[in-house]
């Protein structure tokens, strides 16, 4: 940014802030509004209830796959384009997904534009968060990353509240915000550190099999990923699947995943908020990380051994594994601030949809898994090999805080 008003300049910075935190809201809006209304949705279209599990774990695996390409897509345009043009592009397009959702009638159309509505979500998060850590200063980028995800967690929020009134309607409203969204991206500016390396000639920009030129860059990448899996399991299986967890913990009410999913966001936000104010105390990323993968164990522990689940008891405890998987935004800076300007959107942006899109394996493993062990023993096998495998990880990634970003990633 060029700007020499020191207070327009700040203005500036305020307003691509708040942006970037408005598009992660609607971003965690039309992620999760499939979670949310599952059941509701897929018994409307004519699936039977016995087929409601298995029918609805095709279609997020199908959105999580549509996550997988289109962070490689999205992640290498922002590197190559400019990181502004992949939010204009992945908003349109899973703004228009998601209309479409609103007027599905059998469960493979319902597929096939989740898929779409998949792809352009992809784009959201990696590109805002990059945008954000290259605008602000070293001292203060954390907490703009804490901002974005304070805000832009509360999508889950509303689009539980919308969800209640209809089904279809919360499509409708997802793509509708997309789209003034969208109108107020018109204000926005470019990172000034993509605009040093746009016109340069010789320098690889976007190239995603840079990330696997040697193993000591594809082992950082990989670590980046590993950190952040244990959240997609807690929210894409431990509390989406609340009818079947309900069964196996003894419910004695009815439970909410739609309710659930609302008070592990809420959670989410405030622990995302902790974790950077953590972080911003402690001047380390890695400390905070490894406090909340901890917390996150136990919380899950506890959950499991819930037996005689009430519907309060079930939503508080969403609350505190959501809180203890606060981590999101902070795992997403880290993988950021791990990798030179050239190649930083295609990492932060591949990174968290590789993330969501584990929740394939995860839960193919979990469903095997089931099959021999049933659904609590299950919980906790996937938690301990999730939490082992993102600590090992973590123990391989090196301190970001402070690091000065403006630099290439040489091949």
């Amino acid at each position: 940014m060029t700007d020499v008003n020191p207070a327009k300049a700040q203005r500036n910075v305020i307003f691509l802030v708040i942006v970037a935190s408005l598009g992660y809201f609607v971003d965690i809006y039309d992620l999760l509004i499939f979670l949310i209304v599952r059941k509701k949705s897929l018994l409307d279209i004519g699936v039977k209830p016995g087929d409601v599990l298995s029918v609805g774990t095709n279609i997020i695996n199908w959105q999580m796959f549509g996550l997988l390409l289109g962070g490689i897509l999205w992640g290498v345009l922002g590197d190559k384009l400019g990181r502004l043009k992949v939010l204009f592009g992945s908003i349109a397009l899973y703004s228009i997904a998601n209309f479409a959702n609103g007027f599905v009638h059998d469960p493979t159309l319902y597929a096939a534009i989740r898929f779409i509505a998949g792809v352009g979500l992809a784009g959201e998060l990696g590109a805002g968060v990059t945008l954000v850590s290259e605008t602000l200063s070293k001292e203060k980028r954390g907490y703009g990353t804490m901002v974005v995800a304070a805000v832009g967690l509360f999508g889950a929020v509303a689009a539980n509240w919308i969800s209640k009134y209809d089904w279809h309607t919360a499509y409708f409203v997802g793509g509708g915000l997309g789209f003034l969204l969208l109108l107020l991206r018109v204000g926005t500016f470019e990172s000034g550190m993509f605009k040093g390396i746009e016109d340069k000639s010789g320098i690889s920009k976007g190239n995603f099999f840079m990330l696997f030129s040697s193993w000591g860059v594809f082992k950082k990448y990989l670590c980046c990923i590993l950190i952040g899996a244990p959240l997609w399991y807690v929210i894409g299986v431990l509390i989406s699947l609340q009818p079947e967890f309900g069964v196996a913990l003894h419910a004695t009410e009815k439970l909410n995943a739609g309710d659930g999913i609302q008070y592990a966001y809420i959670a989410i936000a405030l622990g995302g908020v902790v974790a950077g104010l953590l972080s911003q105390a402690a001047k380390s990323r890695k400390l905070v990380m490894l406090i909340f993968l901890l917390l996150s164990a136990v919380s899950v522990v506890v959950y499991l051994n819930a037996d005689g689940l009430s519907s309060k008891k079930f939503l508080w405890l969403c609350f505190f594994m959501g809180f203890a998987v606060g981590y999101w935004t902070l795992f997403i800076t880290i993988a950021a601030e791990q990798f030179g300007t050239n190649i930083r959107s295609t990492v932060a942006t591949t990174v968290p949809n590789f993330v969501r899109g584990s929740l394939i394996l995860i839960n193919m493993a979990f469903l095997a898994l089931k099959g021999h062990y049933g659904m609590i023993n299950s919980g906790y096998i996937m938690m301990a090999i999730l939490t082992i495998l993102a600590l090992v990880a973590l123990s391989q990634l090196k301190e970001t805080f402070n690091k000065d970003l403006n630099y290439l990633e040489i091949s």
